[in-house]
Parts: structure tokens; C-alpha cells; sequence
């Protein structure tokens, strides 16, 4: 789990991770120190048996791994007590994992041969590692752009005004024209995701609402209902109230 600050830029984290290691004591060999494996005489060495198997075409010959040894063809005499002649034990190990810029929710990083030690000594697997990306409160992710939304005070969005924006990239104006609309969109170009497989960011859109003021006194209502005389806009004081259905009833039996 990162951040959206780690996706945007990329960064480092450290993770614990329960996994399978060669065994220090027999070093993978699965015997006990001084002691070797011996062949095995089910299979005398080969690691597969052949057995005859009954079909519709009659009796054929099946190949299959060897029972005695599993395939490996050597029996352990004298297990390692250390890993009971695995080759391998589990730990929890630490790695610092290199976080790529532009990851997101599910990206995939794989590592090759960072993943459990194979059995008897055999070689390490991969290791993939799934990325989940926290939610940030200010800003939402639109594949490589950013966006977010600030508010505007009705006067100001008529005046215009000039906007501080706290980005991952720091402080940012934000010019608004006089007459700005809810559902403006600004963007600011380069400050959005980095491009996993490309060069270059997205951009950041800057979503602006226009806040309408609810709780006025009367000096800013006064105010307000004469810059609609001067504009010349019609100003209805409260809505009319919807006639209930007995009303409605008795209006229609007045005009029969």
C-alpha cells in the first residue's frame, strides 16, 4: 500500500516478506554436514519409473515420477535437521522494493529470481508484487491526470480572483477570469501523474464551484437586491407554496 504521492513520482518502501531461503547449515544439499545423498535404487537414479497401465488399446507403459526419491533420482540417508531435508527454510526478510512512477491500483512489479528458494537446492522463482494505492483527500486520479476541486466566493468568481493551490509539486496559482462558472475546468499542465511506460506527466484539472452565500444580513441582502435593479434582474421573494389537494377542491367548486 503507497501513497499517490509515491504512484506521481515513484520512490522506495520497504516490505517484510515470509518467504523460503536456501538452508545455511547444509547449503541447499538437504543432508546433514559430512553426510551425502545416496541413488536411488527404486529408480536407479533416473527419477521416473515406468509401470504398465490397462487401456482400450490394451496394456502400455506409463511414465511417471519415481515414488521412492520424487524425481529427484537421490534418496537423503541423513536429513539436515536444520531444514528436515528440505534445503530450504522460511523467514520473514526484509526488501527495499523500487517503486516506478505511474504505477496503480493493480500494477504488477516482477522481480526475477527474488522469490522462494527452490526445494533440494534448486534455483529461486519470481517475485511479483501487486500495488495498491492509498485514496488522497484532495486529489482523485484520472489515469496520468490529477484532479481536484476548489471553491469560489460568488463575488469573487464575478470579480475574478487569484487562487493558492497546495499540488504535490507545492504552491500553485490559479488565475480565475472575471464571470467564472461552476463547472470550469483550469488545468495546469505537467503537474499530474508520471507515465509509467512513456516520458513526461499528465496535467492537473482544477474543477471550480462557485459557493452561493446562504446566511445573509440585511445590509449584504439590501446589497444584493440592488445590484439586481441595476442588472435589471427579477428578484421573487420566496417561492409560493404548493395548494394542498382539499384546497385545490374547494378553488374548483367556487368556479362552478
Amino acid at each position: 500500500l503507497i501513497d499517490l504521492r509515491d504512484a506521481v513520482f515513484g520512490g522506495e518502501q520497504t516490505i517484510e516478506l515470509d518467504t523460503a531461503v536456501r538452508c545455511d547449515r547444509c547449503e541447499g544439499s538437504c543432508c546433514e554436514p559430512g553426510t551425502q545423498p545416496e541413488t536411488c535404487q527404486t529408480c536407479h537414479g533416473h527419477g521416473m519409473i515406468q509401470r504398465p497401465v490397462r487401456s482400450l488399446l490394451g496394456t502400455v507403459m506409463a511414465t511417471e515420477a519415481c515414488p521412492a526419491c520424487q524425481g529427484f533420482g537421490t534418496v537423503i540417508p541423513t536429513p539436515c535437521h536444520e531444514c528436515d531435508g528440505q534445503g530450504r527454510v522460511r523467514t520473514r526478510t526484509p526488501l527495499t522494493l523500487r517503486i516506478p512512477a505511474g504505477v496503480d491500483d493493480g500494477t504488477r512489479i516482477h522481480l526475477a529470481g527474488r522469490g522462494e528458494a527452490g526445494p533440494g537446492g534448486g534455483p529461486n522463482g519470481d517475485l511479483y508484487v501487486e500495488i495498491a494505492v492509498r485514496p488522497d483527500e484532495t486529489f482523485r486520479r484520472e489515469g496520468d491526470h490529477l484532479a481536484t476541486t476548489v471553491t469560489v466566493p460568488m463575488a469573487a468568481a464575478a470579480l475574478g480572483t487569484t487562487v493558492t493551490l497546495d499540488t504535490l509539486d507545492g504552491k500553485q496559482s490559479v488565475s480565475l477570469d472575471p464571470g467564472v462558472q461552476s463547472g470550469h475546468v483550469e488545468v495546469l499542465h505537467g503537474l499530474g501523474v508520471g507515465r509509467l511506460r512513456g516520458q513526461g506527466r499528465g496535467d492537473l484539472k482544477v474543477d471550480v464551484v462557485v459557493t452561493t452565500p446562504t446566511d445573509l444580513d440585511d445590509e449584504q441582502r439590501q446589497l444584493l437586491e440592488r445590484l439586481a435593479e441595476v442588472r435589471g434582474e427579477e428578484v421573487v421573494h420566496g417561492a409560493p407554496q404548493a395548494k394542498g389537494m382539499f384546497a385545490r377542491l374547494r378553488e374548483n367548486l367556487r368556479n362552478l
